[in-house]
């Protein structure tokens, strides 16, 4: 292993890097209304779109995962597969992180296997095939696959590179600064949770000093204050514009609508491991001698009482389309076999009787708000789709801040999720939604439904393992079918992006629907 002890010790005497007088004239701050809380600026504690979009200001990757999901250099210049379970990285010479202090191997061991062990095991789904990262120099590094991986060099851009020195931090010390420390393309200053995050201009980035000085990512989950923000020009783009709020950017001289399409499946999660799930009852509100979720009828009936094209035009207003599995015709995974269920609350009313439900039975629908596009609203229209046949529905949203842990580890009956399937193939949500959760394995990590299919298991260890993209097809579009056609999750629809922003600026969306501010650019 290289030595890291001296080098921060020594980089540290060296102050601050002087800035071009030309760079540092240019104060150009922006300001990005983001629709989600991130819970933590820990770039390792939790893989969630919010989290992972805001540490990517901060933090850098061995891979840079392009907004059309394709591998470019970042930390990493090159690579290679050794063998098949041996891939070899070279570094980038000469990276400095914020403090001065420079980069090598050492850090890259350090995050990959710190993100590996962490408890919460957020990043699972991605680090769950890493036997072993050695330094093999300073700026060499291999990585060990417990299997060939197929996916390996997608799953390492999702992890971002901290100093070696702040392997041992707590969350806290990421919170407030300590350890905020990365090489990416902006410096942390200021933190709020909740609120915001304020970063300045990394002049001295590797691929080039970003346009913005100064940039300031507001947390504003509520539409009405987000699209407020814009219309007032406090700031100069906002996620997930609200659809009631399009028609007065379109008519402005100084806004303009920003459209793209996403990777982000939307799906109803299902509990289907317990004998008596905690939130369905009778439909007077007594105990059920068994949990009704397990039938498939049952879950095939809700499926079926669900207007999904209906919700994504009237409460969605457009800004989706319906899903009948985890990617969409022309990803690999998609699967013809995988059977469309329509909208039929006729048919759904009579397959609850005849699972023995005649008279419907209650629950209550999970979900947050804030975090997908029109949640609440998809939730509510659920509901009462749902009531319309029998099942008496209650609905309960939350902030993403208190949801986002509970669902995942099987806290509700019924509740609302996402995935962006940022792979363009079906392993990755597989291994993160229905895979049996397994924390050896690093599977079932967002799996809050307890699905445990010994099928499902074997044809992802297949495919996870398979190199040869001929023979991974077919287990790919197994993986589609064996979950949709049990209905082991009841699809719902892929969210568009739609962002708002003012006509100075200029930005191409990107399929995970990540809002960068190093990608935004000033209007030609």
């Amino acid at each position: 292993m290289v030595a890291t002890t001296l080098k921060r010790a020594a980089f540290a005497l060296l102050g601050t890097i002087a800035i071009p007088a030309m760079v540092a004239a240019q104060e150009a701050p922006l300001t990005i209304g983001m629709s989600t809380t991130p819970t933590t600026l820990d770039p390792h504690e939790d893989s969630s779109a919010p989290n992972n979009a805001t540490s990517r200001h901060i933090w850098d990757s061995l891979i840079n995962l392009t907004g059309t999901s394709s591998n470019a250099p970042e930390l990493a210049t090159e690579w290679k597969a050794v063998d098949p379970t041996h891939w070899e990285f070279k570094l980038r010479d000469s990276v400095k992180f914020h403090d001065g202090s420079e980069f090598n191997a050492d850090d890259v061991v350090a995050s990959l296997l710190r993100a590996r062990d962490k408890p919460s095991q957020g990043f699972a789904s991605y680090t769950r095939n890493i036997a072993n990262v050695t330094a093999k120099d300073p700026l060499t590094v291999v990585i060990e696959t417990k299997v060939p991986d197929p996916l390996l060099l997608n799953s390492v851009s999702r992890i971002r590179i901290i100093s070696a020195d702040c392997k041992d931090a707590p969350v806290t010390d990421f919170d407030n600064g300590k350890c905020a420390i990365g090489t990416g393309a902006y410096s942390f200053v200021s933190y709020q949770p909740g609120s915001n995050l304020t970063v300045k201009r990394n002049d001295s980035y590797f691929a080039g000093p970003s346009h913005w000085s100064n940039v300031t990512l507001r947390f504003l989950p509520d539409d009405g204050a987000r699209l407020a923000s814009l219309l007032s020009n406090e700031i100069d783009i906002i996620e997930t514009l609200p659809a009631d709020g399009m028609a007065r950017v379109e008519s402005s001289e100084k806004l303009q609508i920003v459209n793209g399409q996403s990777s982000r499946f939307v799906y109803m999660g299902i509990d289907v491991s317990r004998e008596a799930s905690p939130f369905v009852k009778a439909s007077n509100g007594s105990d059920l001698d068994k949990n009704p979720l397990k039938d498939i009828r049952v879950r095939k009936a809700m499926l079926m009482s669900i207007n999904r094209p209906a919700i994504v035009d009237r409460v969605m207003q457009k800004n989706g389309t319906v899903a009948d599995q985890f990617v969409a015709d022309g990803y690999a995974g998609h699967s013809s076999k995988v059977e469309a269920i329509k909208y039929d609350p006729a048919a759904a009313k009579a397959l609850l009787a005849e699972a023995g439900y005649p008279d419907g039975f209650s629950l209550t629908l999970h979900g947050p708000s804030g975090r997908y596009v029109k949640d609440a609203e998809v939730l509510q229209a659920v509901g009462q789709m749902f009531t319309r046949i029998g099942i008496k529905t209650k609905v309960e949203v939350m902030p993403w801040s208190m949801y986002s842990e509970a669902y995942s580890k099987g806290t509700y009956s019924v509740y609302l999720g996402s995935w962006g399937v940022n792979t363009g193939e079906t392993t990755n949500p597989t291994v993160a939604l229905v895979a049996s959760r397994d924390e050896k394995k690093g599977t079932g990590r967002y799996n809050g439904g307890g699905v445990s299919d010994a099928k499902i298991d074997d044809v992802l260890a297949k495919a996870s393992s398979t190199l040869d993209e001929a023979e991974r097809k077919p287990l790919l579009e197994e993986l589609s079918v064996q979950t949709f056609d049990n209905l082991w999750l009841l699809p719902m629809h892929y969210e568009n992006v739609v962002l708002g922003a003012k006509k100075t600026v200029s930005y191409k969306p990107r399929g995970d629907k990540y809002t960068l501010a190093y990608e935004v650019q000033p209007a030609n």
